[in-house]
């Protein structure tokens, strides 16, 4: 068995008894309905009820409205982690917890976290963020979707699509454009609930991989929003989302490792297991070398993450630092991904096969919260280039 790299103790006891509850309540509510869940495209909103009631959900938001109250990211990540391990979809609860809650916990006003929180942190309601369109990706300034205030309204004009979540959510955090002159500094936040007036969504978009992720787009046509779901200030939008980018990063990066983690072990299992010209496969020296050269890279890759969950949980994670870990992580996930295919070989390519499912889940990373490319270029400007 491959050992987990330990330069310091990162995960305490207490994390530890977390992970087992996490690991217990996922074979039981979870794994045994997953394969169904991949092929309608959707997880059970039950699932989110039980995340909710076992305390997985709004693990950070504050205990008085019904969440853990505990910033330590060590406790999201175990809970990663442990989707991992049960080949359970990720991305929706990383949209849940680590990127709308989180918004909605330090940027709203005591009145909208009574609204609001209490039902994240149950899962009697889901949250989605809905930034990309059309024509507008990487670059959030290139932002189209309008707001305009009318009274005690702003209402709404505009297309969202590769939504997270999009279908099963209750509340989505919107960015609309509100000073078109101001360009990226012309941005809002909004919360637009479910059955809001204009508000529609559009057919379940089918992926190449993360399947029980529901995901489609949002249209807003006339959508009249309450002035009092405004997050934060009026024209804020893109310091907030600046502020909030390095956790998604490093949310995606803690399943960019865990993944890595987890197809190394089963391709070395693989490799033990399996015969050709009459010893395992994995005695040859060129596999040998291959899995060697993915556990050197896979163990520098924890050492960095669990670098950053330091410096985030101690609030100094750059927005540097989660660039390099985001884009780092995830094109070695691909990569890892890649060459545990090659070494299952025909049995690898099978649908039914755990490691063709990574390797399509895998190439989505590189490229939603914000891409291989657009990380490289935030790194270099930190550089002074």
């Amino acid at each position: 068995m491959r050992e987990r790299p330990e330069v310091t103790p990162h995960y305490g006891a207490e994390h530890e008894d977390f992970r087992k509850m996490v690991r217990t309540f996922l074979e039981r509510e979870a794994v045994p309905h997953h394969d169904r869940w991949e092929k309608e495209g959707i997880v059970d909103r039950e699932l989110w009820r039980k995340a909710g009631a076992a305390g997985l959900l709004g693990m950070d938001a504050p205990t008085e409205y019904g969440g853990g109250g505990e910033p330590d990211f060590r406790y999201p990540a175990v809970f990663t982690e442990e989707l991992i391990r049960a080949r359970v979809t990720v991305p929706g609860f990383v949209a849940h917890n680590d990127v709308v809650a989180s918004y909605l916990a330090v940027r709203t006003t005591p009145e909208q976290r009574r609204r609001w929180l209490p039902g994240l942190c149950s899962g009697e309601l889901v949250a989605a963020i809905a930034i990309s369109e059309p024509d507008a990706g990487s670059n959030v300034a290139d932002i189209r979707t309008t707001a305009v205030r009318d009274g005690d309204h702003y209402v709404l004009n505009g297309q969202k699509v590769f939504i997270t979540n999009g279908e099963n959510a209750d509340l989505v955090l919107v960015a609309a454009r509100t000073a078109p002159q101001r360009g990226g500094q012309g941005l809002s936040l909004f919360v637009v609930e479910r059955g809001t007036a204009g508000f529609a969504r559009g057919n379940r978009l089918e992926k190449l991989g993360w399947n029980a992720s529901d995901t489609c787009e949002l249209f807003f046509d006339g959508c009249r929003v309450p002035a009092g779901n405004l997050v934060g200030k009026e024209h804020a939008g893109m310091a907030y989302l600046m502020t909030g980018l390095p956790r998604e990063r490093l949310s995606i990066a803690t399943v960019a490792v865990a993944a890595s983690e987890q197809m190394l072990e089963d391709a070395l299992d693989y490799a033990r297991r399996r015969h050709a010209f009459g010893q395992a496969i994995g005695s040859f020296q060129h596999n040998r070398f291959q899995l060697a050269t993915m556990d050197t890279e896979v163990t520098i890759a924890r050492v960095f993450l669990d670098h950053c969950v330091t410096q985030i949980n101690a609030g100094r994670l750059s927005a540097a630092d989660a660039a390099k870990a985001k884009w780092w992580t995830t094109e070695l996930q691909v990569e890892i991904s890649n060459r545990a295919l090659q070494l299952y070989g025909g049995y690898g390519y099978l649908r039914e096969s755990p490691i063709s499912r990574e390797w399509a889940n895998s190439r989505v990373q590189t490229i939603y919260g914000g891409t291989t490319e657009i990380m490289k270029e935030m790194i270099g400007r930190s550089l002074g280039l």
